[in-house]
């Protein structure tokens, strides 16, 4: 009974103090929930974009989204702490006008931070600072201002319709627009305006957030016409983002930059200099011109040459169109499928005139069927078998790329491999990371095949390794080489799978879905001499 007592006592204790303070009609409410559902998405998408261009930039992604992601949440509880200490002893009106001033200096505050730091963060990588730290103190920065903004909200609308409704409504929409904002980053922001004009955007959008709440508050109309202006100013700038930040790029690179595209996927980034056009996904080197043939003609002809039928072949990668050209030139091929991630660089490599003097324009030849998928999920479930199955992956330097690698895709693989088929897929470098050729080779002999590894020396990769694997017995000496080449003749070809003395296969672990060992084998320290 005395329990009935305090809790009716409360409740009318609670409407009481509810009934001193300013009201909230219902524009004010809806902004004021609008604001929770900008800041967290907002808020996130920073974050994503901070964890982007940290994995862009030094690799890592697992680490790079750890310290955005983790580190922004974690800061965020700081914030929250902090908010406390903001008008604790203020009541009623003061109270609700204290707050409302506080949450409106932490979104001008964010707004520009939003917008300028991850430029920040890139020009200190290209001036040799630490990414990590910078990365660490951005994030810890912006999920600071970012936790103080719930609990003001909260409090704002707790003053005017008590403790359960506000909470509810500010944490239904702070949830809302944090799914909007990790979803419209990438699939919307990233490809279409890049990296740092998003910034920008997301930037303006807590200041023009202030200016919408500024015109229906009284007491905040001075603020509201600062946010009109800053957020004005900011999305003004976003494309002078642009050439600045590509001024910073610039620097990355030993050649000139004549294209790049920012897709939903990956950074591509062309160089060209006397007769040297490069590649560049994400900042790795995918080939140079001037000897990507001694790369993909190891890749694709010891294969091809092996397989007495090779009417059927499936490329998986190799969007630029080089081991394509390489592939079509056997007379007997009658269908190439290819599994191409991003839509984006079949398109350059189709449209950029110095790619396609290089590719041959090997993509629009009409055997080729183009097919934009994650090969991973692709491949396995094509109704039909292959002759030979090329795969030419980025390197397994990240968690998402090592599945590519992994003994379950492997058997999978296997299953659409023709009897007499190959496979065959890159290895990275057998001299700078030596366990990932051990790797690969032990985790496609799990399967059932046999398995053949062997190197080739590219001056632009140093040594280069490759696995070929095979269901029946192969026989080196008999590889005929009836096609034009620049650089493998039948005598290498015979002898390339002989291994250097200082390049042999070692004792390593299988590569598997749930214990992606390969990427730490990719991690050698050895690369610190390259």
């Amino acid at each position: 009974m005395e329990q009935e007592i305090k809790k009716d006592d409360f409740y009318h204790l609670e409407k009481k103090n509810i009934s001193n303070n300013i009201k909230l009609n219902r524009t004010q409410r809806q902004l004021l929930l609008a604001a929770a559902a900008v800041s967290s998405g907002s808020g996130l998408a920073v974050e994503l974009l901070l964890g982007t261009l940290a994995s862009y930039l030094v690799g890592n992604q697992a680490l790079a989204y750890g310290i955005a992601v983790g580190g922004f949440l974690a800061a965020m509880g700081i914030g929250s702490y902090l908010s406390r200490f903001i008008a604790p002893k203020a009541e009623g009106i003061i109270l609700q006008r204290n707050l409302l001033l506080a949450f409106t200096w932490v979104e001008l505050l964010i707004a520009p931070l939003t917008a300028f730091l991850p430029l920040g963060l890139f020009a200190l990588f290209v001036l040799g600072g630490s990414i990590w730290l910078g990365l660490f103190l951005v994030t810890i920065l912006l999920g600071i201002l970012a936790g103080l903004e719930v609990p003001l909200l909260t409090r704002i609308l707790e003053e005017a319709e008590g403790v359960r409704e506000a909470l509810a409504g500010v944490l239904a929409l702070d949830y809302l627009g944090g799914l909007l904002g990790s979803l419209t980053f990438p699939v919307l922001l990233l490809p279409f305006f890049g990296m740092f004009p998003t910034a920008f955007i997301l930037g303006a959008l807590p200041a023009l957030m202030v200016f919408a709440i500024g015109r229906n508050f009284t007491q905040l109309r001075r603020w509201g016409y600062v946010g009109l202006a800053l957020g004005v100013l900011l999305l003004s700038l976003a494309p002078f983002a642009i050439p600045l930040s590509n001024n910073l790029e610039n620097n990355l690179y030993s050649a000139p930059i004549i294209k790049r595209v920012q897709t939903a996927y990956q950074r591509i980034v062309l160089t060209h200099k006397g007769k040297d056009l490069r590649l560049f996904l994400n900042g790795d080197l995918q080939l140079s011109s001037v000897d990507e043939y001694r790369y993909h003609e190891a890749l694709v002809h010891p294969a091809m040459s092996a397989t007495p039928n090779k009417k059927r072949v499936l490329v998986m990668g190799a969007g630029d169109g080089m081991a394509v050209r390489e592939v079509l030139k056997w007379q007997d091929v009658e269908r190439v499928v290819l599994i191409e991630l991003d839509p984006e660089m079949i398109k350059l490599a189709n449209t950029h005139p110095r790619l396609t003097k290089i590719n041959k324009s090997a993509l629009l030849d009409p055997r080729v069927e183009i097919i934009y998928a994650d090969a991973f999920l692709k491949a396995p479930n094509l109704n039909e078998t292959f002759d030979v199955i090329i795969a030419d992956f980025p390197d397994p330097d990240e968690k998402i790329l090592a599945k590519l690698y992994s003994e379950g895709f492997y058997r999978r693989l296997s299953e659409i491999l023709a009897e007499n088929g190959i496979l065959v897929t890159q290895a990275s470098s057998p001299f700078f990371a030596p366990k990932v050729l051990s790797c690969i080779a032990t985790t496609i002999s799990q399967v059932g095949l046999e398995v053949h590894p062997y190197t080739v020396d590219v001056p632009s990769f140093g040594p280069w390794g490759f696995v070929l694997a095979s269901n029946n017995i192969f026989e080196p000496e008999k590889l005929q080489l009836p096609i034009p080449t620049r650089f493998l003749t039948e005598p290498i070809l015979h002898h390339l799978f002989e291994l250097p003395k200082d390049i042999q296969l070692l004792k390593v672990e299988i590569n598997r879905l749930s214990h992606p060992v390969i990427v730490g084998y990719q991690s050698d320290n050895r690369w610190l001499s390259y």
